[in-house]
């Protein structure tokens, strides 16, 4: 398992490898003002990377309402629909480019547009934090927003 202290002699990739509680999720706007809690800012979630180059995270808003029925496949489209308003998934392989930036390769995903593409992530990590970043602003409602989430190893 690696340490949490940054080390010339270890990469970023092995640097990665665990598991990672969710501590914040923002998305910035270009004029690093505003900011807006896509999920809440309260929301959870854990981001894994294994050593064999595989990586799973999901986040979730959490004040999403429960589903009438018990049975998880028994919901109303509304119900549904909410639910997956309120949740980001996603999985697949990752590799680290310029010793900075983790490509994650998205091979399943509750968001079908990022199905077989990947996801392109600035990372910092200092101690026992990894700050991940959209090289890039992403489309978010209306606006191109930065996303920007932090995690602390769990």
């Amino acid at each position: 398992m690696p340490t949490d202290t940054s080390s010339d002699d270890q990469s970023l990739r092995e640097r990665l490898v665990g598991a990672w509680k969710l501590v914040s999720y923002e998305a910035r706007y270009d004029d690093g003002q505003r900011v807006i809690y896509p999920l809440g800012k309260d929301a959870k979630g854990y981001i894994l990377y294994t050593p064999d180059g595989y990586m799973s995270v999901q986040i979730m808003q959490l004040d999403r309402p429960r589903y009438e029925a018990a049975d998880a496949g028994g919901g109303t489209d509304e119900e549904s629909a909410r639910a997956a308003r309120g949740y980001l998934a996603y999985s697949g392989h990752y590799h680290v480019e310029d010793g900075s930036v983790v490509v994650h390769g998205s091979e399943v995903s509750l968001f079908p547009n990022w199905v077989d593409g990947t996801q392109a992530r600035k990372a910092t990590l200092s101690g026992r934090r990894l700050e991940l970043s959209a090289t890039a602003p992403l489309p978010l409602g209306d606006a191109q927003l930065t996303p920007v989430l932090v995690w602390e190893r769990a």
